[in-house]
């Protein structure tokens, strides 16, 4: 456990006696505070502001931050007040405090909806002190580096969270090595199968990648100091997240990926960064494509580097960054190596410039009610790269790599996106949904009878278009679904005996509302008219007690699904009762899977895991909060895997053999030969939970034969 003597220590480095005596108040303050609580891990609570702290002031922090970071969760876990922190140690303080603290006197329908809202809070306070975020990154990174402690299930829905939300905001603030740590430990709670083999191919790899680290870097310091450069060189293996990331995206395995090694060179100035290019590129011949020039075009977390790939000693390709010492400080420590404060703590007017990032967000997350849509988009714009374009009259613009003219033309305005009805790029017409590319001018043709289309949401890339185009199309769906769910309760009605008119106007269906878990009228309209509940199923309960017979719903027909009611020991459903559940066979999820469940007109709800690709496209209207409850399935569920391993004799009997001595059912297979030598088993085998599969796909990696097994979710 850190010791606050280490915290005290190195914050008088940098800090006045007296901020380093507040920090030792904190510290007493805060002892005091969670005296007696226990973590997980059986360590004192007070380890864990302790590790908080010591993140903050390794970053070089003002004491400010680095107090809050002591007093984070006493708000939330002991009897303190904001008021009692404003008193003691000022409004500044306090303020950060209170953004950072996880209680909310809101009542939610689900968890997944409550850290919706502790997300939007944290984006919404950021506006007003990035060291809320500062301190919150600090708090989730101790977190998860202690995760061993947590049971499974919880294990993963952080993890998600992290690769989802935190690990991207660290991107977006510029704080590589935070960013990295939490990446690496997101990938390891959520794919623990991919992580580890992709762990043992670094370590494989250790020995002979570190001779030729030590290899090129000499080459490059020989090549400064012949040109009188006086530089720094350091080579590193990309991290593990990173190499995933790379295999994800270019859909390779680990033995494909060449460019595991990168190297940094760190100069004085501006002039030697172009110098040193220059001299690389006459030592080893550039890829083409492969380079970046993020000095003249930074991105948007103020990152500055020259990047550029290239074809080293023997044949190997190898990334290589050149930068300047300034721009190295705020490449690893980003918002913390220049985020400055006066007297009383207000930013400067220039460094809130640096954030136009953050007003799109805080821009377009008015229009988003949902908290679900609003984590979505959010992650949407966290994610991406830049490109630059300009507009007709020369000004630049920024938007998410791969973004569209659609895009533009909502960061024109929301008029201009919604009434957008073509465009064109460098004086060309073209289609709406281009990629645009750095350097593209593009206008936009707009025509007052155009509105936005569902289509777009296909392929526009920034959270802002994302957006305004689902507001546009949520407010005009909501109008029909109205109007509909009117006609349908009508219908129905008469059939009934029932005057639906009159029953809304006396408030008969008030207590209808509430038994379904809506907030007002329209919202349980608006479910009928998506067909989420039907017009007799709400009618019903305004008949007498002794005529509301449960309803049978049985799916009929030669092609109806297997589906089954639902059992509320495996799944429960916020706000639906008695529907019928099945499970999709394109991610096949199981217990301890985060999850999601997707309503299907007539067939009931659809349960997919919440990083399914196939739920992306869906309409958003019809998924539902879904969590599985506190017993495991009985009944083994089918779940995908997929093993590489030698083409040799007796190698399926192996495989085999052990899945039938762990009491594994295999229900189908496929196998594949290559002409490397090595086969492909795709099996889809019947297991009760997640902790289950991957104990099974450990035991199976461990068998001589086998190279690779990992969970499939391909159809």
């Amino acid at each position: 456990m850190i010791r606050i003597t280490d915290i005290l220590d190195q914050a008088s480095t940098y800090l006045s006696p007296l901020d380093v005596a507040l920090i030792q108040k904190a510290y007493v303050f805060s002892a005091a505070a969670h005296a007696g609580q226990i973590r997980l891990s059986g360590e004192p609570y007070l380890s864990h502001p302790l590790e908080v702290s010591n993140i903050l002031v390794d970053l070089r922090l003002d004491a400010a931050t680095i107090v809050a970071g002591l007093l984070h969760d006493t708000v939330e876990d002991t009897e303190v007040s904001i008021p009692q922190i404003v008193e003691l140690f000022g409004p500044e303080v306090g303020a950060i405090v209170e953004g950072v603290t996880k209680i909310s006197k809101m009542n939610f329908e689900s968890k997944e909806q409550a850290q919706a809202e502790n997300i939007r809070k944290m984006i919404l306070a950021m506006a007003d002190d990035i060291r809320v975020i500062l301190v919150k990154l600090a708090d989730r990174l101790h977190n998860i580096s202690t995760l061993e402690f947590q049971k499974e299930y919880k294990q993963r829905a952080i993890a998600q969270e992290t690769l989802g939300i935190y690990a991207p905001l660290a991107n977006r603030l510029g704080l590589y090595r935070i960013k990295v740590q939490l990446e690496n430990y997101g990938l390891r709670y959520m794919k623990p199968d991919v992580y580890a083999q992709i762990s043992e191919g670094i370590n494989r790899y250790q020995d002979q990648g570190q001779a030729y680290i030590d290899k090129v870097s000499a080459m490059i310091q020989d090549v400064l100091a012949e040109n009188e450069i006086n530089g720094r060189v350091k080579g590193r293996i990309k991290h593990t997240y990173s190499i995933y990331h790379k295999m994800k995206q270019r859909g390779l395995t680990l033995d494909q990926i060449f460019d595991m090694i990168a190297f940094r060179v760190i100069v004085n100035n501006l002039r030697e960064c172009y110098t040193v290019l220059g001299l690389v590129h006459s030592l080893w011949k550039p890829v083409p494509g492969k380079f970046k020039d993020y000095i003249s075009m930074p991105k948007a977390n103020m990152y500055q580097s020259l990047h550029s790939t290239v074809i080293g000693p023997e044949g190997e390709r190898i990334e290589i960054q050149i930068r300047t010492e300034e721009m190295h400080q705020l490449a690893e420590n980003g918002v913390a190596a220049h985020w400055s404060y006066k007297e009383h703590g207000s930013k400067k007017a220039q460094e809130a410039d640096r954030f136009s990032w953050l007003r799109q967000i805080l821009d377009w997350q008015g229009d988003l009610k949902d908290s679900r849509d609003f984590m979505s988009t959010l992650s949407l714009d966290l994610f991406q790269d830049e490109v630059y374009v300009f507009t007709p009259r020369g000004q630049v613009k920024e938007l998410p790599e791969g973004g569209t003219p659609v895009d533009f033309a909502y960061l024109i305005h929301t008029e201009v996106g919604n009434h957008c009805a073509g465009a064109k790029v460098n004086g060309r017409i073209v289609p709406l949904n281009t990629p645009l590319k750095n350097g593209d001018t593009v206008e936009i043709i707009t025509d007052a009878s155009r509105n936005p289309s569902r289509d777009w949401l296909h392929f526009v890339k920034s959270g802002k278009a994302r957006s305004r185009i689902k507001h546009w199309i949520g407010t005009e769906e909501r109008t029909r679904s109205l109007s509909l769910a009117k006609e349908l309760l009508e219908k129905e009605g008469r059939r009934m005996g029932i005057n639906v008119a009159k029953a809304i106007k006396s408030g008969d269906f008030d207590p209808v509302v509430k038994e379904f878990s809506f907030r007002q009228l329209d919202d349980l309209f608006s479910a009928v008219g998506h067909g989420r509940i039907t017009a007799r199923q709400v009618l019903r309960k305004l008949l007498p007690k002794e005529e509301q017979k449960p309803e049978e719903r049985k799916p009929s027909g030669p092609g109806a699904p297997q589906t089954k009611p639902q059992d509320p020991d495996s799944i429960s459903i916020q706000g639906v009762d008695g529907v019928l559940i099945r499970y999709a066979q394109c991610c096949n999820p199981l217990p301890g899977d985060p999850i999601v469940g997707y309503i299907s007109r007539g067939l009931g709800v659809t349960v997919h895991t919440q990083d399914c690709p196939n739920v992306a496209n869906m309409e958003h209207e019809r998924l539902l909060d879904v969590s599985w409850g506190g017993q495991e399935e009985t009944k083994p569920l089918p779940a995908k895997i997929k093993v590489l391993c030698k083409n040799q004799r007796g190698v399926l009997g192996l495989v085999s053999g052990l899945l039938a001595k762990e009491g594994i059912n295999i229900d189908s297979g496929k196998f594949t030969s290559a002409v490397d030598g090595m086969s492909e088993l795709d099996f889809v085998i019947e297991v009760k939970t997640t902790t289950q599969l991957y104990a099974i796909i450990e035991k199976l990696r461990n068998l001589e034969a086998v190279q690779e097994v990992t969970r499939s979710s391909a159809g």
